[in-house]
């Protein structure tokens, strides 16, 4: 690592620098904060050793100078016992430590390792971040779809209150994607988005996995755990399928909401959080009051902004928009030559009701790529359960005009019939009439 060491004692720059340099780094003096800055415009560096009481410079006016000419630079105040309530003032203003004077070489190599693993853990996470991106397609969350565009106008405008937010719709829609993307707006982006799988565990490890245990609390807690709640304290906590809550939890939870208090399994203690609530579910929750399986206050609690997504069968401008993105990206990401659907794929999209909503149409469309040996996705690179609405082209229910419903209607009597006349026949018009509409819409 580059190190700027800033003290205006010479000694001292010449120790820490034959210190730094020991450990296999290379040290750079600053006598002056002056100095240090515009040895800084000319180079970057990975840490810096700053003086606290720098002649008749303040310290910390150079620090916040430093840190606006780089903002991630890791600053160690040098300091003397006597200042160490404004070494820890320096640190709330973005310092990262503080050594005390006099120090040690070993001082100096404890703290460059903490740095060091600081930075080496800052690149995973860029490299994993790197590795995400690349791995997911981009995140679509816009519409052209009345009611979809509407509900996303909504959830918006609320991101950034501290109000709750209630998303509803049918599995694989996105709403565990457009939490993230609340949170992502909101005022407390910076802190933590915490998600809870509520069906995913019993109610006595809900529980605890929400509020936390202390050990001995039940069979096999071995240790103490803070829970999510305590995770995500002044950020956002995304309940995911609340529906599927226990009825003995949502007491708790419905404290949580309302008082910001809750307590540890285990132990009486109360303890206080911050948190944002965002929660999800494919199920009626009010047919699930009606029903007696979700508490009303708590319905009523969470449903301040409420958030329908559409199934994607709804969707069908945004679906085919929806299938080119990610047909675009798994081909430029497999390496296939496949850059359209077929007439026929494009039909057999159209008709079919999509239960597993986005996620289907993800899957179903990186399956096709992998399939596909052309330019084109044909029938063949669709799952099973498409062969027969391939074959079918446009059906009734389907997001097509009627006139283009009349035409495929008597291109298939016209295919089925022996002839003209008992095509029209079959369709219920005058055989003058039909031959009109073949020759209007070049049906053979």
């Amino acid at each position: 690592m580059r190190v700027l060491i800033v003290d205006d004692e010479a000694s001292i720059r010449r120790t820490t620098r034959i210190a730094v340099e020991t450990f296999g780094h290379v040290g750079v003096e600053a006598p002056t904060g002056k100095r240090a800055l515009a040895l800084m415009n000319d180079d970057e560096f990975d840490v810096c050793f700053l003086d606290l009481k720098l002649g008749a410079e303040d310290g910390l006016d150079v620090l916040a100078q430093l840190l606006k000419a780089q903002p991630n630079l890791p600053v160690v105040m040098f300091t003397a016992f006597a200042n160490i309530a404004t070494a820890v003032d320096a640190m709330r203003r973005g310092a990262f430590d503080f050594i005390p004077k006099p120090f040690t070489p070993d001082q100096v190599r404890v703290i460059l390792g903490k740095i060091g693993k600081t930075r080496a853990l800052e690149h995973r996470v860029h490299a994993l971040e790197d590795q995400i991106a690349d791995e997911s397609p981009e995140v679509d969350l816009e519409s052209l779809d009345p009611a979809m565009k509407r509900s996303l106008e909504i959830a918006f405008k609320a991101a950034e209150t501290p109000a709750y937010i209630l998303i509803l719709g049918p599995s694989g829609t996105g709403k565990s994607v457009l939490a993230r993307e609340l949170h992502r707006r909101s005022r407390q982006c910076e802190e933590a988005f915490v998600t809870v799988n509520c069906p995913s565990l019993s109610k006595e490890l809900l529980e605890s996995e929400l509020f936390g245990h202390v050990k001995g609390a039940f069979t096999g807690a071995v240790g103490d755990t803070h829970g999510k709640v305590a995770a995500a304290d002044g950020g956002t906590l995304f309940l995911d399928e609340i529906g599927e809550m226990p009825l003995e939890i949502q007491p708790k939870l419905l404290r949580l909401l309302q008082e910001r208090e809750y307590e540890r399994v285990g132990e009486t203690k109360t303890r206080r959080a911050n948190v944002r609530v965002i929660a999800a579910t494919n199920r009626d929750l009010e047919g699930e009051v009606k029903a007696g399986r979700f508490r009303e206050d708590l319905f009523y609690r969470l449903n301040v902004i409420t958030v329908t997504l559409p199934g994607l069968a709804k969707r069908p401008r945004d679906r085919a928009r929806m299938a080119e993105g990610y047909l675009t990206y798994f081909t430029r990401r497999l390496g296939k030559a496949a850059t359209q659907f077929s007439p026929e794929v494009e039909a057999a999209f159209a008709t079919y009701p999509w239960p597993g909503n986005l996620r289907e149409l993800r899957n179903v469309i990186e399956r096709a790529v992998i399939l596909s040996n052309g330019e084109a996705i044909i029938p063949d690179d669709l799952p099973e359960q498409f062969g027969a609405k391939a074959e079918q082209g446009i059906a009734v229910g389907s997001s097509v005009t009627l006139a283009e419903l009349e035409t495929e209607h008597i291109r298939r009597i016209l295919d089925q019939a022996e002839n003209l006349d008992d095509a029209a026949k079959t369709l219920g018009i005058d055989p003058a009439t039909l031959y009109r509409k073949r020759q209007k819409w070049g049906l053979t």
